[in-house]
């Protein structure tokens, strides 16, 4: 029984050390970008009609113990992503790459962001607090939120269409993780996705977030 513990967890941080290489829903910046899509379905196609597809109502616990849910985010512009503290290979870039933009924003209040933990069972309030003075996380501009795993999970893939796997496999059991930045406005659309471990990636998502400042 022990083996098998340590085989899935070895997979599992494995897996975080093997970004996908193909980011879904991508399109094109050659083109000047004034307007950005809607994207309503896990295949991340871009539809140019107003969206159907809202971030479903949540309510997650923060670093600091305090209730985080939609309210906390209406009319804001978020960019969210899933994390766990203990992986060690994208997560580290992730983090980086959300300080980068809690910097680039610490004095927008139009622009939050919101890190989901991926693994509550290790990710505790004190946990997730260590790790938010580690990296220098602001709690005005920044919420890294844990609560019950199946919630987690599944705004994760029916909220935020983070977890491709699951898009293939409708195996519920398989654990969520994902590079992916997804680009919220203000009325609780995606607007966009990236790979959120590509420094140009995060440029190209914070020219979209000037352009979604202007559509507000």
């Amino acid at each position: 029984m022990k083996h098998t513990i340590l085989l899935l967890f070895t997979l599992t941080l494995w897996s975080c050390n093997t970004p996908k290489k193909e980011l879904a829903g991508s399109f094109s910046d050659k083109d000047p970008v004034t307007r950005l899509p809607y994207f309503n379905s896990a295949d991340f196609t871009p539809q140019w009609e107003k969206g159907i597809h809202r971030i479903p109502d949540f309510s997650f616990i923060n670093q600091n113990g305090k209730e985080i849910t939609n309210n906390t985010y209406k009319g804001k512009i978020y960019i969210a992503d899933f994390f766990f503290t203990i992986c060690p290979g994208i997560c580290p870039k992730l983090t980086k790459n959300m300080y980068q933009l809690q910097e680039a924003y610490g004095k927008d209040d139009q622009v939050m962001l919101l890190s989901h933990s991926v693994m509550p069972w290790v990710d505790t309030v004190e946990t997730l607090k260590e790790y938010a003075k580690n990296n220098r996380v602001d709690p005005a501009k920044w919420n890294l939120v844990t609560g019950n795993k199946e919630q987690l999970y599944e705004i994760a893939r029916e909220g935020y269409f983070a977890d491709e796997d699951f898009t293939r496999t409708q195996d519920e059991n398989k654990f969520i993780h994902t590079e992916n930045f997804i680009l919220v406005d203000g009325e609780g659309f995606i607007r966009g996705v990236y790979n959120g471990t590509l420094e140009i990636e995060v440029q190209r998502l914070m020219r979209h977030i000037e352009i979604l400042k202007k559509e507000s």
